[in-house]
């Protein structure tokens, strides 16, 4: 074979050779192109995501008369038809709040689950919550958390002469707790003393004064309202 003719050998097979690159370039291409509409139509098909709400959750279990903090709220999203009344839709809403029942992991929050030191507070006074044993035990079982109510005290007489004169000792202090048996009845009474104890939400100088009457009067309170 001369030398033109295995030159022109070389060049037909490497004609050959790029024609079958650029078809096989070309498949893939087409390949590409193909999956890449199939997976646009796919996801045309799909329908949207539902609409949903986020809402303040609790991040984990809670007792009554918690004071929340960061770690103890979460966020999650719930359709609107699941979303409960008065629902916390923002953390700095619960955040320092306290809790006036005791909280599930990843119960939603509402707004008559938790107070606020500055319902109840002003000025520099900062919110606490307080133990207050009331004489009537029977009277602390028709109490709810969240009512908002009256302290008041009877000092015991000394000479036997009859009972005294109440005075208000807390005026519109919100009840945190009333801790239950099983039953539904109240169990305060049964933790010793006379009556039955319930937490409450005031001021740390009102709370000053119901531990200084409790000493030497006996409590009663009156419903205001919730």
């Amino acid at each position: 074979m001369t030398h033109d003719g295995a030159a022109s050998n070389r060049a037909t097979r490497w004609l050959r050779d790029l024609v079958r690159t650029g078809q096989w370039h070309r498949r893939l291409l087409a390949s590409g192109l193909l999956a890449g509409a199939m997976a646009a139509g796919l996801q045309a098909l799909e329908p949207p995501p539902p609409p949903s709400v986020v809402v303040v959750t609790t991040a984990r279990d809670l007792p009554a008369g918690s004071r929340l903090g960061p770690a103890d709220l979460a966020a999650t999203r719930l359709t609107p038809g699941t979303v409960p009344d008065g629902a916390v839709t923002a953390r700095s809403d619960a955040l320092s709040r306290t809790l006036v029942a005791a909280a599930r992991r990843g119960e939603p929050l509402t707004d008559v689950r938790l107070v606020g030191a500055g319902e109840l507070a002003s000025g520099d006074d900062a919110a606490v919550t307080v133990p207050v044993r009331i004489a009537d035990a029977d009277a602390v079982t028709l109490l709810r958390p969240g009512d908002v109510i009256d302290v008041l005290g009877a000092a015991a007489p000394v000479d036997g002469s009859g009972s005294t004169p109440a005075r208000l000792l807390a005026s519109a202090v919100r009840v945190v707790t009333v801790p239950v048996r099983d039953d539904g009845t109240s169990a305060l009474g049964d933790l010793g003393g006379d009556g039955a104890l319930l937490l409450v939400t005031t001021t740390s100088t009102t709370a000053a004064r119901l531990a200084g009457a409790a000493v030497t009067d006996r409590l009663s309170v009156v419903l205001r309202g919730r």
